[in-house]
């Protein structure tokens, strides 16, 4: 990922963007073929966007404080007519969307135990929902492909196979394209933020902190580096948003992100959402940060 790009947020944020979503006036094309409940919901049904920090594949068979934030998540929101996922680990060079009708459960790591490469989320994808954003967003000027193949990877069904153990909510993968940054996420998000009033599920999954070179597996103790930045950005999510974009104006920001790509599904989360409220916060294997956000 491009690590300057993010510079571009020195300019003011033009806050219209988060209001200029796509037209949800009617059903999105393919939003009512696959349930009869009404689409005009009132703002007591609106679902938040989250942001969830999926942490290592294991997180699939962990029984931990991260994964009952996710369960409970799960159980006290309303449920989703479908699940629209940005995953940090699907970066391509334009934006696409998962129109794949039946995607396969990928194991896309190695080194890991048996039970983990056996493990399968079989949820349904959405294919009449996918092509119809592509259209829509490629119709305003934003250059969408459908991808039929698209399998889901671990960023996906790891944190949903605890969120949504049933598999029952349908799910489609949005890409992170590889010239992205942290503004052109966040208005990504806003294209998107009306869906949410059609039961819809806006999800970025990455990780509040990731560098696998300072992780310790076996470790009790925190990196403080870690821990120190994702309470700055967390204030500035509360405060001050055009700050929260410029994320690397923090002092040696590398050694929290090397690469870009697992903070920036939380600014498309942040631009479907706004309002911030924890949901939960803990580390994991020294400097792995786990926070799990809410957008309303």
């Amino acid at each position: 990922m491009n690590q300057s790009k993010s510079a571009k947020a020195t300019s003011p944020l033009n806050h219209s963007l988060h209001h200029e979503s796509l037209n949800t006036t009617a059903p999105i094309s393919g939003a009512a073929a696959w349930s009869d409940a009404p689409i005009g919901l009132t703002n007591a049904a609106k679902l938040p966007a989250l942001f969830i920090s999926h942490g290592a594949p294991t997180l699939a068979i962990e029984q931990s404080a991260t994964t009952s934030a996710l369960a409970r998540i799960g159980q006290n929101l309303p449920k989703p007519r479908a699940i629209i996922i940005m995953s940090a680990h699907w970066v391509s060079t334009q934006l696409e969307i998962s129109s794949n009708p039946q995607p396969k459960t990928w194991h896309d790591f190695s080194g890991f135990n048996q039970q983990l490469h056996e493990l399968q989320y079989p949820a349904l994808g959405h294919a009449a929902l996918a092509e119809s954003l592509a259209q829509q967003l490629s119709t305003r000027g934003i250059n969408t492909a459908a991808n039929p193949l698209r399998a889901s990877d671990h960023g996906v069904w790891s944190p949903l196979r605890h969120l949504y153990p049933n598999a029952d909510v349908p799910v489609v993968q949005i890409s992170l394209p590889q010239h992205y940054d942290s503004i052109a996420c966040y208005q990504l998000g806003a294209q998107l933020a009306r869906l949410r009033e059609q039961q819809i599920l806006i999800i970025g999954s990455g990780n509040i902190t990731h560098n696998l070179q300072a992780m310790r597996w076996e470790a009790d103790s925190i990196d403080k580096t870690a821990k120190d930045f994702k309470l700055w950005l967390l204030q500035q999510l509360k405060t001050d948003i055009p700050t929260a974009l410029n994320w690397q104006r923090y002092p040696n920001y590398k050694d929290i992100h090397p690469s870009d790509e697992h903070l920036l599904p939380l600014f498309f989360a942040l631009g479907a959402g706004q309002r911030v409220s924890v949901v939960h916060q803990s580390m994991a294997h020294h400097s792995l940060g786990m926070d799990i956000y809410r957008f309303d």
